[in-house]
């Protein structure tokens, strides 16, 4: 019987899910990362949390009466923009930086002296190609590869680096469009340390014998091109239309739509992944569950959804932020929160905080239709802030599109999906 695996590498852990040929979700695991020196992230602790979580996996199977040698397929994601260097044996030459890792400003400032285009995915002192310069600059012997998290883990699998996919590499500065390194890049780092990238869900290799006995696999099972963990929770969430969009309201919102232009606008925090034959464009606002966890309580926010008549509006218009500062669909450092005047009631200011965050929802989207791309015609929603019903309708009354629920939350299952996808 055909599975396939899904890794999905989280900030916190490492989850995996393992879907049956009709795509039916048979039994999910997760991990938790290994404990790493304090100050120092050990890219090591990522492989060794993977195995275990999908030792865990094998196990659960043949709870089930299956075995772990059923699955033939295999793919992975990871944060986006978390990378390290390696030695050819897949050895890490010193510590890994995290997406969120910043503060490269020098690096930042080699890159403005080469990149031929300013306005680039590549530019700022937190971009993933400063990130990877650091590196290098850190490193503790000569290194042989780049990898991004999900390159790595792969690498493991398969015992053999130097391959990523076009959604990790993007924001590296990959060109998905030429599928090629733009020359620029291969001089700044050097042209043997870029990996070949191929586009997600490609057909890689089989695992190395020695990992596959180790983990309870076969070792026919292929590896196939990884992608990032925000693409992989689009996969899991919805289906592969035209159209079609995800809104992520975690901690922040991110939304994605998918689209058959490629709509890119760096300057205002607007990307577009090359997913099989369609764009998947997005990006992400600071507003979102945070801010709503910073004034109530999880119990709060639902005695007050109570009291809340979505129908009728506050008329108050609040840009709900934590802190100065904007990236989606306004980019400004300094962008003050707007969250006053505030109301004698704790209900009708939670609704202005909702009607806020889904007026920029709704401008996040209709920054994608005014340049190029298409205005969502069904929208799903993930995330712990969707799940309230009085919320969800006070965005679908401001999007006038028709919201769903995800039809699956974890990343791993859209990473196993992919496996198979195309």
């Amino acid at each position: 019987m055909s599975l396939s695996l899904g890794i999905d590498i989280g900030t916190s852990g490492v989850r995996t899910s393992v879907l049956e040929a009709d795509g039916g979700v048979l039994s999910t695991a997760r991990a938790a990362h290994v404990a790493e020196e304090p100050g120092k992230i050990d890219a090591s602790g990522w492989w060794l949390a993977v195995a275990h979580c999908i030792t865990a996996q094998v196990a659960a199977l043949r709870e089930l009466g299956r075995s772990g040698e059923e699955i033939d397929r295999i793919a992975v994601d990871g944060t986006s923009g978390s990378m390290v260097l390696t030695d050819a044996n897949l050895t890490p030459v010193g510590a890994a930086l995290m997406y969120n890792s910043k503060g490269f400003v020098a690096e930042a400032e080699r890159i403005r002296e080469v990149c031929p285009t300013k306005d680039h995915i590549t530019q700022g002192s937190n971009s993933a190609l400063a990130r990877a310069l650091r590196l290098l600059g850190d490193a503790e012997r000569a290194p042989a590869h780049l990898l991004h998290q999900a390159d790595f883990i792969a690498a493991k699998l398969m015992g053999v680096g130097g391959r990523s996919d076009f959604n990790n590499a993007l924001k590296t500065g990959f060109d998905p469009e030429e599928a090629a390194w733009p020359t620029w890049i291969g001089e700044l780092l050097g042209d043997s340390l870029l990996p070949q990238v191929d586009a997600p869900g490609a057909a890689w290799a089989g695992l190395d014998p020695a990992v596959a006995g180790q983990l309870g696999l076969s070792p026919s099972a292929q590896v196939h091109a990884g992608t990032t963990d925000s693409i992989a929770a689009f996969l899991a969430a919805a289906p592969m239309q035209k159209g079609v969009a995800v809104t992520s309201i975690g901690s922040t919102l991110a939304i994605k739509v998918l689209s058959e232009q490629r709509v890119d606008l760096p300057s205002m925090g607007l990307y577009s992944h090359r997913l099989g034959d369609f764009w998947l464009v997005g990006g992400a606002s600071n507003t979102g569950g945070a801010v709503l966890a910073h004034f109530f309580t999880p119990q709060e926010l639902d005695h007050l959804s109570g009291e809340i008549d979505p129908g009728t509006p506050t008329g108050l218009d609040y840009y709900p932020l934590l802190e100065p500062g904007e990236r989606f669909p306004v980019n400004d450092p300094d962008l003050q929160p707007r969250l006053t005047p505030r109301p004698p009631s704790d209900a009708h200011f939670l609704q202005g905080l909702f009607e806020g965050i889904a007026r920029i929802e709704v401008d996040a989207y209709r920054l994608i239709s005014t340049n190029g791309g298409p205005m969502p015609s069904r929208i799903y929603s993930a995330g712990g802030a969707s799940k309230n019903p009085v919320f969800s309708a006070i965005r679908e009354a401001a999007l006038g599109i028709p919201l769903h629920t995800a039809i699956e939350t974890e990343a791993s299952v859209g990473a196993a999906r992919l496996a198979r996808l195309f």
